[in-house]
């Protein structure tokens, strides 16, 4: 199976969901990263070279968007969302398609994120037949996760030590430790909200979730709740629909952000 992350910025690739891009890796399957933007334009050649090495550290393929796409608070959103778009259908009207797109939420608070999501969702719709997507969430909330991937301390180990490659971001923020702490709550909080509440707790220490969507006859349907089956990742979806929620307007867009 192949398998194409779509990373807004470097070092998404192994804050997303990093544990459940490796264990696809580990199964056999081929994960590249299309790597969308390289920051602001000062810190091109420093972020290709880091992404370059942690994708090599994390046995990643690699994807790099030429121009890379500008995607900054001061850009021009809607190109961007656009560039993003005819990214994302060139890779799934190619010579080899991916079987499964991995990227975030539309609903992720970071505009970038944000119009990421958009574009993965838009261009998902307008395929016949199109493959499933995995969304992460790294700003926001999956209010849907679908897919639980539990992991132990060496694969956490290995998830910070290819994310070290991005030394520049880990200087200005420390996603390490975001990336732990969240793999330790996730692993106390998975279960209830993949199987419901009142569901056995987890025996790992450290999980990771993933929101999975179908697009059938039109209809965005839930994928089906489980434990991650690396070797045998896909599955037949729930028969709930979530396009309300998947094409609704993010709240930052509602009521603006923090951040704009």
């Amino acid at each position: 199976m192949r398998v194409l992350h779509v990373s807004p910025h470097p070092d998404d690739e192994l804050v997303g969901a990093p544990a459940t891009l490796m264990a696809l890796r580990d199964a056999g399957h081929e994960v590249v990263n299309l790597a969308i933007s390289l920051g602001r334009p000062a810190d091109h050649d420093r972020r290709r070279a880091e992404v370059e090495e942690a994708c090599r550290r994390a046995r990643f393929g690699l994807i790099i968007t030429e121009p890379p796409v500008a995607m900054s608070a001061a850009d021009d959103r809607r190109a961007a969302e656009e560039r993003v778009g005819w990214q994302v259908g060139m890779a799934l009207d190619g010579a080899d398609p991916p079987d499964l797109i991995v990227g975030p939420s539309p609903h992720d608070v970071h505009h970038a994120h944000e119009l990421t999501g958009r574009a993965i969702r838009d261009a998902l719709a307008r395929r016949d037949a199109p493959p499933a997507w995995w969304m992460w969430a790294i700003w926001g909330d999956l209010p849907f996760p679908t897919v639980v991937t539990t992991f132990d301390d060496r694969r956490a180990q290995e998830i910070t030590d290819a994310l070290s490659a991005h030394e520049g971001e880990m200087a200005r923020a420390d996603h390490r430790v975001h990336v732990d702490a969240r793999g330790r709550l996730t692993s106390v909080t998975a279960a209830e909200k993949v199987f419901g509440f009142g569901a056995p707790a987890l025996t790992a220490e450290r999980a990771e979730v993933v929101t999975e969507v179908v697009r059938q006859d039109g209809t965005w349907l839930l994928g089906a709740p489980r434990a991650l089956d690396a070797a045998s990742p896909l599955a037949r979806p729930s028969a709930r629909a979530v396009g309300a929620w998947l094409e609704s307007p993010s709240a930052r867009d509602l009521g603006g952000g923090p951040f704009d």
